[in-house]
């Protein structure tokens, strides 16, 4: 829950320094202000996907977001100091942010645990690039209308702006994934 109030604050903040309402926001990442506003206040927590347009949308990199400490030069996040994930059941993944980087870093490296119980939904589409490698479990990565099993020892690289999603190809077991979002343009 911290992370995700975390994030709202960090929306808010990027959102006030463009100038925008929370309904010009919303307007220019498609979604309701009902949704920026629960984002804002720490009772949603988005998507990767709907926090990359965010992010696009206020020109901050998505790093930025899911950062809870910023250090310039060295980030060393031990096991038992990491803050709790961002996700439910509802999105089909929990990301945890793995360095606190400086706010303009071009890589953002996450874990995303996949799932078994996540339902299909519309493939997203973000402006970083994509590097994932299965950590552990299996997935279906659909993209661009495609399906691609892939399991532990896996890795695929993708650019993000093509419609994509993966899922756990088992319903019965979550997939492990790491990804890696990496911003090809500066800001």
């Amino acid at each position: 829950m911290y992370l995700q109030h975390n994030i709202g604050k960090k929306v808010k903040e990027a959102r006030l320094s463009k100038n925008f309402t929370q309904q010009d926001l919303a307007e220019r990442c498609n979604l309701t202000k009902s949704h920026i506003s629960k984002i804002e206040n720490g009772q949603a927590a988005p998507a990767v996907a709907t926090l990359s347009k965010i992010a696009h949308e206020l020109d901050t990199p998505l790093s930025w977001f899911l950062e809870s400490n910023i250090q310039n030069k060295l980030s060393i996040v031990k096991s038992n100091e990491k803050k709790l994930k961002i996700g439910n059941k509802e999105i089909g993944y929990t990301y945890e942010a793995l360095a606190n980087r400086p706010r303009f870093s071009k890589v953002e490296p996450v874990i995303v645990t996949v799932l078994p119980e996540a339902e299909y939904v519309e493939p997203f589409t973000h402006v970083e690039d994509e590097f994932i490698y299965i950590l552990n479990g299996s997935i279906n990565l659909y993209y661009d209308g495609e399906l691609h099993y892939l399991e532990q020892g896996d890795s695929a690289y993708f650019e993000g702006n093509i419609p994509h999603i993966f899922l756990s190809a088992d319903k019965n077991k979550e997939a492990t994934v790491l990804t890696f979002f990496i911003q090809n343009n500066p800001l």
